[in-house]
């Protein structure tokens, strides 16, 4: 491998929204991509307080119907019907996802060092992140589309309760995936030059 293979798959990493159930890989096949990304991922002061949890098929499915029943008690029922699209659309795909933060290590890292307390709740956020790219891009390079959500903490209960979420477990964000419908939309750029700056060369 390359740089520049690793380049193509950064490349490759999109928010794919029309996705469908066919998936290139098995179950397991992306099992084993999400245990990787939580294994090699970096953390500061290698906390690995990043959490994962994958739901396939009906459990998938669960997810997103419970989802619809959350935003169903706080959007307008006459507003409703785009918010149905969308959650139909998100329940078309193969599976989820789940991020959490374990509030118990950053408690933890708190206590031992003090100096730093206000740091690693954000720090944890920075690893989680990473791990969440670090899935999005290895799925996109296995050919499986993917986009993220962000519905906590309106389902973090509800989440919970029906997969029995250790207490501080803390949820984050949602990604999506499964076969590729039908490619990204086309993406636009903030020129490069605007964004990074570059002296002794």
């Amino acid at each position: 491998m390359t740089y520049k293979d690793l380049q193509q798959a950064a490349e490759s990493r999109r928010s794919v929204y029309a996705l469908n159930k066919n998936l290139p890989l098995t179950n397991q096949g992306v099992t084993d991509i999400v245990e990787h990304a939580v294994l090699h991922t970096p953390s500061s002061f290698n906390s690995q307080s990043t959490r994962m949890v994958v739901l396939f098929g009906a459990e998938h499915e669960k997810l997103w119907e419970l989802t619809e029943g959350a935003l169903r008690e706080v959007v307008p029922a006459e507003r409703f019907e785009p918010t149905a699209q969308k959650m139909a659309m998100f329940k078309a795909a193969a599976g989820t996802v789940l991020f959490f933060e374990d509030q118990k290590v950053i408690r933890g890292l708190q206590e031992q060092f003090p100096s730093y307390a206000d740091n690693f709740p954000v720090w944890g956020e920075h690893a989680n992140a990473m791990n969440q790219y670090a899935v999005w891009t290895t799925l996109a390079s296995a050919d499986i589309g993917a986009n993220l959500q962000h519905y906590n903490p309106l389902i973090d209960d509800a989440v919970a309760r029906e997969w029995e979420i250790p207490k501080d477990w803390k949820l984050v964000a949602q990604m999506v995936f499964g076969g590729i419908a039908a490619p990204a939309a086309e993406k636009s750029f903030t020129p490069v030059n605007e964004r990074v700056k570059v002296f002794g060369i």
